[in-house]
């Protein structure tokens, strides 16, 4: 497949995309000459454009017109393997309906709709472990090799300038970052305790924090910003670009299972993960020297979508997090002072 098109099919959302980038680059890797697509909703597509990775981020609307024209540009690209990232039905529908004569995804097992599976004509079973990892494999079935972990982003230079302005006009310089979202109820972290780490922070460090929120979160992260009273939190809400610009420059990023945890990750910032139903061996930070908090036993781990905050992020003390971020600090330090060539 040294030259041929492969068609890469990851919809959403943030984190699992971020998720898939080292499979991606290990495509990339092995099929230098190959035209890699990547067909993502829309919203999530600032997120792609620019990498070195990808040939051409295919942005997919909402509606069934929309998936019409989606599916015709797909064919008209003459794909001659379609890997499926996401084990949904919209999205191995798009690898059946490309064209593609060799579509790769997970097996039954793996994929979050079975019924998926019936529409690729190689099915993947991953050895257990991170996410990145089963993508990684996903991809080696597909004819890739494995090669060093790369997570190819670009952070666009207006992206850049309007964060770099943003932080100028209230006066940030060194400053963290509390990203109290998280979609699920239950994968959250409640704003009083947000608020209580980031007056301790502050304290401890004479830094300013940034509580960042997404799209519907105005109103956790004002609570947050009352819980941390009466230091003064500046509030962020930035389009995906702009996070980007604003994960890498923080000292710390402190969330939940989210996508900024992991975009943070990606973007190399230190990050302290707050883990509850969720399993960190699966979707924890990707780098070895990042710290999760987790007080939840292996029985309680689950992927259902609880709209009420879980018994086990209820269990996060707020001293907990404080240790791990003085923790991840440390490994910071130790790593700036070994010499070249330590592993």
């Amino acid at each position: 497949m040294a030259d041929a098109r492969l068609l890469v099919i990851r919809l959403g959302s943030l984190g699992d995309i971020v998720h898939t980038l080292p499979a991606v680059a290990a495509l990339r890797d092995s099929f230098a000459g190959a035209r890699i697509d990547w067909v993502v909703q829309r919203k999530w597509a600032p997120l792609l454009r620019g990498s070195p990775d990808i040939d051409q981020v295919i942005a997919l609307d909402p509606g069934w017109r929309a998936t019409r024209d989606c599916v015709r540009r797909l064919r008209e690209a003459r794909y001659a393997c379609a890997i499926d990232f996401q084990a949904l039905y919209k999205s191995a529908l798009l690898a059946f309906f490309s064209g593609a004569q060799r579509r790769v995804g997970f097996s039954p097992r793996f994929g979050r709709e079975r019924g998926a599976t019936f529409f690729y004509t190689q099915r993947v079973s991953p050895p257990p472990g991170h996410i990145v990892e089963q993508n990684v494999a996903l991809a080696e079935s597909a004819g890739a090799r494995r090669a060093a972990c790369r997570f190819a982003l670009r952070v666009p230079e207006e992206a850049e300038a309007a964060v770099d302005g943003r932080l100028a006009s209230v006066g940030l310089g060194e400053f963290f970052v509390l990203s109290p979202g998280g979609g699920w109820r239950s994968k959250c972290w409640p704003p009083e305790r947000y608020g209580e780490l980031y007056r301790e922070l502050a304290r401890r460090h004479g830094w300013r924090g940034v509580v960042n929120f997404g799209p519907g979160e105005r109103t956790l992260a004002e609570a947050v910003c009352r819980a941390a009273a009466p230091e003064g939190p500046v509030v962020f809400e930035t389009d995906i670009p702009q996070l980007m610009a604003l994960l890498r420059r923080a000292k710390i990023v402190v969330a939940g299972d989210t996508g900024p945890l992991h975009l943070a990750v990606a973007l190399g910032t230190p990050v302290v993960g707050l883990y509850g139903p969720t399993d960190p061996e699966r979707n924890g930070p990707y780098c070895a020297a990042d710290v999760v908090v987790r007080n939840a036993l292996a029985e309680h781990t689950t992927y259902k979508r609880g709209h009420q905050y879980s018994a086990s992020m209820l269990s996060i003390t707020a001293g907990q997090v404080l240790s791990a971020i003085e923790q991840r600090f440390a490994q910071a330090r130790r790593k700036r002072l070994e010499p070249l060539g330590t592993p």
